[in-house]
């Protein structure tokens, strides 16, 4: 399998809600089912997650705007994750922008960035 670019929308008790995938390392297209997914699961949704399977362990600016995005059409503060074949990052994006938000290096990896890391190819 070849490396490629995967998003999770995780849920309460870090279930899987949704996952997607590129054809390529280092890009999805943007994707209406994908904008779909995420209204639909509002309410459950408490991360979204994509790998980056050949680095970087950042987020993209295409990234900044997507969270900016999602979270300004939520309303709410989200969680935002990166994967890399050997670590994880996380973001807490409020829709608040006088919050600053942080990015986190993850010590103790959710049971689901495994299988982000599989499914990525990685």
């Amino acid at each position: 399998m070849s490396a490629r670019e995967v998003f999770f929308l995780i849920g309460r008790n870090e279930t899987v809600l949704y996952r997607d995938e590129g054809s390529g390392p280092t890009f999805i297209p943007d994707a209406r089912t994908r904008w779909e997914a995420i209204w639909s699961r509002r309410d459950e949704l408490v991360e979204i997650a994509h790998s980056h399977p050949v680095g970087p362990l950042a987020f993209s600016a295409e990234d900044d705007t997507t969270m900016d995005a999602i979270t300004s059409a939520l309303g709410r503060t989200v969680v935002f994750s990166v994967v890399t074949p050997g670590s994880m990052l996380r973001r807490i994006v409020s829709p608040d922008a006088t919050a600053a938000a942080s990015d986190q290096v993850v010590d103790e990896e959710p049971p689901w960035a495994a299988e982000l890391r599989r499914q990525s190819g990685v």
